[in-house]
């Protein structure tokens, strides 16, 4: 279904995979839409079509924000199979402790209160 609607907004999607907490999309895309552009409309449409199905008791919300990171077309393979084995990769590690040794590694600077809510 995510998968769809980044489909209509002129992409290409190659994957989509997640665990309870979070998603991964893998896409391809031309500038015509910005990546918050898209994300918005993924969002928006997602989470209206996850509550008019009825799938969770209470009402489904996303998160603020999302992360994005771009690969070049030599990388897709790796994020690939990575996006592929999300359930047994976070065996080992949560998805904040990658997000955040992830944004060391490279060097970015972060303020920790922005990046994370716990799930209700």
């Amino acid at each position: 279904m995510i998968g769809n609607l980044i489909n209509e907004v002129n992409c290409k999607t190659l994957i989509v995979n997640g665990v309870s907490d979070h998603v991964h999309c893998l896409f391809g895309f031309r500038p015509v839409h910005s990546i918050s552009e898209i994300m918005q409309s993924v969002k928006a449409k997602s989470s209206k079509w996850i509550n008019e199905k009825g799938f969770l008791k209470n009402r489904f919300e996303w998160q603020e924000g999302y992360g994005s990171v771009t690969y070049s077309h030599g990388q897709v393979d790796v994020v690939f199979r990575y996006i592929k084995n999300q359930e047994r990769h976070h065996q080992k590690e949560t998805f904040k402790d990658e997000y955040v040794g992830m944004l060391k590694k490279y060097g970015v600077n972060y303020d920790e209160k922005y990046l994370f809510y716990e799930p209700i």
